[in-house]
C-alpha cells in the first residue's frame, strides 16, 4: 500500500530533509586522507542529534550505525570500519534523517582527494563534484580493478560519477503526477547505460515517511513497461536511487560483517539519492 502524504506531513519532511542536507554536506567536507569511516559516523550521529533529530538509521532492527560508507568496491549498506581513506578513493555516504516522526534518506559518492573540497554534491548544480584537476592519482583500496591498475585518471572517475549524478538528476525531473515509476526508471537505466556501466539489479529505491523503507519501490531500471509501472500520484514521497557499477551489474554480500554489499568483480560502485515529493507543482527536493 501507498501511503500518500499530507501537505502538512510532506513539511516536516522537508524539515528533517533539510537537516540531513545539511549533516551530509558537512560529512563530505571531512572526508579526507586520514580520516576513519568510523570517524564520520560518529560525526554524523552527532551533527544530527544536535539538530533535534535522530539517525534514522539506527532506527533499522540489527543495524547500530548512523550511516553506511561505501569504498570502492563497496555499493551499499556499507558497515562503517577503522579503514582509512586514501587519496582516490571512491567513497559513498548514505544517511539517513528521523524528525518529527517521519524518515528522510540521502546519498552522495565521492572522489577522496587532500587537496579538493568535496562540498559541492547538490543534484542541481554543474556536476564537476569540485574536481577539476586533470592528475592522476594513486588508487588503492579494496577494488581488484585498482590493485591491478595502480594510478587512475581522474578523469574516468569523474565521468564516472558525474553519470550517476546526471542520471539522479533527470530522474527526478520526470517524477511528476500523471508519469510512472517506470519513467524513474528508464530515464536511470538509459543514462547510466549509455556511458557502458551497470544499474545494479537487486537494490532499488523506495517509498520513505513513517517508516524508512515504504512502498513502493522505485527500481533504477525497468522491470516491464512503463504503462504498467505504479502511477506517480500527489502526496507520495520516494527515494530515488542511482545504484550502479563501473563494471557489472552482480553484487555478493560480504561475509565479514553480513551486510555491506559488494561489486562481484571488484569494479568501483556509486551511489546517489535524494528523497522527493510528488506534487501538482513537480517534483520537490526534501533533502537539500
Amino acid at each position: 500500500m501507498i501511503n500518500l502524504k499530507s501537505k502538512e506531513e510532506i513539511k516536516k519532511m522537508r524539515q528533517g530533509g533539510e537537516i540531513l542536507a545539511s549533516v551530509l554536506s558537512e560529512l563530505l567536507q571531512n572526508i579526507k586522507p586520514g580520516v576513519s569511516e568510523i570517524e564520520i559516523d560518529k560525526l554524523a550521529e552527532k551533527l544530527i542529534r544536535s539538530k533535534g533529530a535522530e539517525p534514522g538509521f539506527k532506527k533499522v532492527e540489527g543495524y547500530k550505525y548512523s550511516i553506511c560508507v561505501s569504498t570502492n568496491n563497496a555499493v551499499v549498506h556499507g558497515i562503517p570500519t577503522n579503514y582509512k581513506f586514501k587519496n582516490g578513493d571512491i567513497v559513498g555516504i548514505d544517511c539517513g534523517v528521523f524528525f518529527k516522526g517521519f524518515h528522510t534518506d540521502m546519498a552522495e559518492t565521492i572522489i577522496v582527494d587532500a587537496e579538493v573540497a568535496s562540498e559541492n554534491f547538490r543534484v542541481h548544480k554543474a556536476g564537476d563534484l569540485g574536481l577539476k584537476s586533470k592528475k592522476v592519482v594513486s588508487a588503492n583500496a579494496h577494488s581488484k580493478n585498482f590493485a591491478s591498475s595502480p594510478r587512475q585518471n581522474y578523469d574516468l572517475l569523474i565521468t564516472f560519477l558525474q553519470t550517476g549524478k546526471k542520471a539522479l538528476g533527470e530522474a527526478i525531473k520526470v517524477a511528476k503526477v500523471g508519469n510512472r515509476v517506470g519513467n524513474i526508471s528508464e530515464t536511470i537505466q538509459n543514462i547510466i547505460e549509455s556511458k557502458g556501466y551497470s544499474v545494479v539489479r537487486s537494490l532499488v529505491g523506495h517509498g520513505v515517511g513513517k517508516k524508512l523503507h515504504e512502498e513502493p519501490e522505485i527500481p533504477g531500471f525497468l522491470t516491464s513497461k512503463v504503462a504498467k509501472t505504479p502511477l506517480l500520484s500527489e502526496g507520495m514521497a520516494i527515494a530515488i536511487e542511482a545504484i550502479y557499477n563501473m563494471g557489472k551489474s552482480d553484487v555478493i554480500l560480504s561475509r565479514d560483517d553480513n551486510w555491506t554489499i559488494k561489486t562481484a568483480d571488484g569494479s568501483i560502485s556509486g551511489l546517489f539519492e535524494r528523497t522527493i515529493a510528488i506534487t501538482k507543482e513537480g517534483p520537490v527536493i526534501l533533502t537539500k
